[in-house]
């Protein structure tokens, strides 16, 4: 599904990542392990266009995407959810679910995956008029990931998902992984 050849990625002086090479087969889990400071996030914001790549490519189901822009990338199916609970605070959760399903056209399947996101957070159900800003980190967290698997997704990139949250997000999660891998 996605390969990347020979990625290199500078910040000003700092070269960040040096000739990256990796391949996400169909229906697999892959995890990039690291250090701090050793280009997780960097290869992630690279596959989603989000920092210039100096050298490399990036295929996305044998299309070249190394020089498209983000919302191309996410467009054809690659989402990332970013660390740091990226949600709209002055907006209710049922707004940023909304705005999760953006890019798509179908209202029975944005509604179908927006249940889907209720089951698997029910608190989000009960606080869908709430203002995200006012929920704890953890529901913010969850909302985040809710938000994003509304775009529907082919390939889930997740930065830090469980930074912080409690074991049964954790199990949650897996089973979103699970469930995305067999389809």
């Amino acid at each position: 599904m996605l390969s990347i050849k020979g990625l290199h990625v500078y910040y000003g002086g700092i070269h960040a990542l040096r000739g990256i090479d990796l391949d996400v087969p169909d229906g697999q889990i892959i995890s990039l392990i690291g250090a701090n400071g050793a280009g997780k996030s960097t290869t992630l914001k690279s596959i989603m266009a989000m920092v210039p790549k100096a050298e490399g490519t990036i295929m996305w189901n044998d299309k070249n995407i190394t020089n498209v822009y983000t919302r191309e990338v996410v467009g054809s199916g690659i989402v990332l959810c970013p660390e740091g609970r990226r949600v709209f605070p002055d907006l209710t959760v049922e707004e940023n679910l909304r705005i999760g399903a953006y890019l798509r056209n179908d209202k029975e399947g944005i509604q179908k995956d927006k249940d889907w996101v209720y089951d698997l957070f029910p608190r989000m159900k009960e606080r869908e008029w709430q203002l995200a800003g006012t929920l704890s980190g953890g529901e913010q967290q969850r909302l985040a990931l809710g938000k994003i698997l509304l775009l529907d997704p082919k390939i889930l990139l997740l930065d830090e998902p469980t930074k912080g949250l409690d074991p049964f997000f954790k199990i949650t999660l897996a089973g979103i992984l699970k469930k995305l891998t067999a389809s």
